[in-house]
């Protein structure tokens, strides 16, 4: 888990884009049949398989065109329950701003 943090947002960006690869080979799926299947053009999955660049929707869409979505309700998990008395954490609000009359 530390070492996680010792990686860059890029670092990150390029693991990710070399995984999705390495999945579309295992499949034995070609960049034009994993673009289409995504419903993105194929510039955009070469320019993620070498760079790591994409936008999170379409990033999406090629996780579920591989059908490995698996993974996404872990990044952001609610936090956990302790007990039944403990208070749930209340959803914070910005404050009004005063009337300038």
């Amino acid at each position: 888990m530390l070492n996680d943090y010792l990686k860059s947002p890029r670092d990150v960006r390029l693991e990710l884009a070399e995984r999705a690869k390495a999945e579309r080979l295992r499949q034995n799926l070609t960049q034009e049949a994993l673009a289409h299947a995504a419903g993105i053009s194929l510039s955009t999955l070469r320019r993620f398989e070498k760079t790591g660049d994409i936008a999170l929707a379409s990033f999406v869409e090629i996780a579920f065109a591989l059908r490995r979505m698996d993974g996404f309700d872990a990044l952001f998990p609610d936090p956990p329950v302790h007990s039944l008395f403990e208070a749930a954490p209340r959803e914070r609000k910005r404050a009004r701003r005063p009337d300038a009359s």
